[in-house]
C-alpha cells in the first residue's frame, strides 16, 4: 500500500517507516506537522495516512483537524490515526457519519507489529479498526443507554469484539464460543438495534455506532 505519515517523534516516525518498508509498503512521505500532511495527501494520494493526533505547533489537535479534513477532501484515503491515551471527544470526531477507511489506535499497539499492520492494511481496505481500550472506554460510559439495556452479557462481549474490528473466527476463538454461536449472537444484536438486512454492507460498523453512542 502507498502510505504517509505525520508523526513529530524522529524515532517512532522512523520506526514506522522501517516497519511498513519492511512489509513491502510504499512510505510516499513522513512529516512532522499538519500542513506538510496536508500537502503529502495530496501529492502522493495514498492508501492510508497514519497520523499523529497531537503534532506541532500547539500539540493539542492539529493531527485530528488534519485528519477529518482529510477525510472531507480526500474520501479514498484511509485514516490512522495515533494517540498517548484514549480521548472520547477524538474517537466521536474522527469517526462522524462516515466509519468506512478509519482507525484509532493508541500508540502503545505499535509495539504489536502484527495488530498494527493489520489495523493498517484493514483500513487502507476500507475497514473500521478502533483500539480497544476506546472500545472498553466507551461502552463504560454508554451502559445506561437503552439500546444498551437490550444486549445480554454476551451479546455485549460480541459487539466489542466487533468494535475492535474482529471477524466472526476471531470473535469466536476470543470468547471461546463456535463461530455459528458468534453469528447467532451478530444477528441478534443487529435485531435489536434496529439494522434492517438492506444496510447488510455495514451493519457490523452501524451496529457498533449504534451501541457507543447510546
Amino acid at each position: 500500500m502507498r502510505i504517509v505519515i505525520a508523526e513529530d517523534s524522529v524515532l517512532l516516525r522512523e520506526g514506522l517507516c522501517r516497519l511498513l518498508a519492511d512489509k513491502h509498503h510504499h512510505v510516499g512521505a513522513a512529516v512532522t506537522d499538519a500542513e506538510a500532511l496536508l500537502a503529502a495527501v495530496a501529492e502522493h494520494q495514498p492508501d492510508v495516512a497514519v497520523v499523529d493526533i497531537r503534532l506541532p505547533p500547539s500539540f493539542s489537535d492539529e493531527g485530528l483537524r488534519a485528519a477529518i479534513r482529510i477525510r472531507a477532501e480526500h474520501p479514498e484515503v484511509g485514516v490512522l490515526v495515533l494517540s498517548q491515551y484514549v480521548v472520547e471527544r477524538y474517537a466521536a470526531k474522527l469517526l462522524g457519519s462516515d466509519v468506512r477507511g478509519v482507525g484509532y489506535l493508541l500508540k502503545d499497539r505499535v509495539a504489536d507489529v502484527g495488530q498494527f499492520l493489520e489495523a493498517v492494511t484493514r483500513v487502507g481496505n476500507g475497514g473500521t479498526v478502533l483500539d480497544a481500550d476506546v472500545v472498553s472506554q466507551l461502552i463504560s460510559r454508554s451502559r445506561q443507554g437503552m439500546a444498551v439495556n437490550e444486549l445480554t452479557e454476551r451479546e455485549q462481549q460480541v459487539l466489542s469484539a466487533m468494535a475492535e474490528g474482529r471477524s466472526n473466527a476471531s470473535i469466536a476463538r476470543l470468547l471461546h464460543i463456535s463461530e455459528s454461536s458468534v453469528e447467532k449472537h451478530v444477528a441478534s444484536i443487529f435485531t435489536k438495534l434496529d439494522l434492517a438486512p438492506d444496510q447488510d454492507t455495514n451493519r457490523r460498523v452501524l451496529a457498533v455506532l449504534a451501541y457507543l453512542s447510546t
